[in-house]
């Protein structure tokens, strides 16, 4: 009986020692995790803010000389519609930092900061970037609305549906990329032929 008795104790012993090995290891790895995801910042705050600033300013400067060459004719001396300049051709130019860093997210296995940089621009740019130019545009007497035509608002409509079906499971595989890519393409052929 007391060989019985010391036989439950090893074992309970050994299962307590087992389990404090099992949760002292388990704290390690989320130490080591967390150590793995702080990364160091290359520049400080206000050095930071400064060249976004200045990076802003340029942009906004390029962007001026790029819709001047534009409206002077250079879709009809590139025999490409205005439209698709506009609507494809420079939206993958001007955003393609964001692209970039989408990419570099995804890389690192980190597809909560990547579906943030995709989605935020685009919701950025609905919620808040095209009202606020119809009411600029409004007292400086320039005809804005958002009324859009019927190709226009399927594609918005469309846009969003398989946006929605894309991101609710929060996971991503190749067909999902597959078929989002197949959509801009269609998109693209739509709007150099409407």
């Amino acid at each position: 009986e007391t060989s019985g008795r010391s036989s439950l104790r090893s074992v309970h012993s050994n299962s307590v020692r087992s389990a404090h090995t099992d949760s002292s290891r388990s704290m390690d790895f989320s130490a080591i995790e967390e150590e793995e995801e702080e990364e160091e910042p290359v520049i400080s705050t206000c050095s930071g803010v400064f060249w976004l600033g200045v990076v802003a300013c340029l942009i906004s400067y390029m962007s001026d000389i790029l819709v001047a060459n534009i409206e002077n004719g250079a879709a009809e001396q590139l025999h490409i519609p205005p439209a698709f300049l506009y609507t494809i051709i420079v939206p993958i130019v001007g955003n393609a930092a964001e692209h970039t860093s989408a990419l570099i997210f995804s890389y690192r296995n980190k597809p909560d900061i990547a579906f943030g940089i995709a989605v935020g621009s685009s919701v950025q740019i609905a919620l808040l970037v095209i009202p606020a130019c119809v009411l600029i545009a409004w007292p400086m007497k320039q005809p804005l609305s958002l009324s859009f035509g019927g190709f226009d608002t399927a594609v918005y409509a469309a846009s969003v549906i398989l946006l929605f079906t894309c991101i609710t499971d929060g996971r991503s595989n190749w067909m999902k990329g597959a078929l989002l890519i197949a959509a801009y393409f269609f998109i693209s052929l739509g709007v150099w032929f409407v």
